[in-house]
C-alpha cells in the first residue's frame, strides 16, 4: 500500500452570514474518506485525483498513512462509516 495518501473530503455547508461568523476558526466536518496515490516525487502529498476519480484539490490529507500490513484497514478505523466505497474497492483490488 505504499504510495497511498488518505484524504478527507470536507463538508462545506452553504454559506450564510451567521454561519460565516460562527464557523470562523471551526474545522469542517469530514464528509467522506478517500484514498489517493501520492503525487510524483513525494510520499506525503496526494496526487490530483482519488482512486475513485474525484479531484483532491479541496481535500485535506489525513494524519494517517496506510500501514501496509496485510488485513489492516487503509483508513482511520474511527472513520469506517465515512469510507468511499469506490476507493475501498480499488484498495481491495490493489
Amino acid at each position: 500500500m505504499s504510495g497511498i495518501i488518505v484524504v478527507h473530503e470536507l463538508d462545506t455547508p452553504a454559506p450564510s452570514r451567521a454561519a460565516d461568523r460562527s464557523a470562523q476558526g471551526a474545522e469542517a466536518a469530514v464528509r467522506r474518506v478517500h484514498a489517493a496515490p501520492a503525487a510524483p516525487g513525494t510520499t506525503t502529498e496526494p496526487g490530483p485525483r482519488t482512486l475513485c476519480g474525484r479531484d483532491t484539490f479541496a481535500m485535506r490529507a489525513a494524519a494517517r498513512t496506510p500501514p501496509g500490513e496485510p488485513g489492516s484497514p487503509w483508513y482511520p478505523p474511527q472513520e469506517e462509516g465515512l469510507v468511499c466505497p469506490s476507493c475501498d474497492a480499488a484498495m481491495d483490488d490493489g
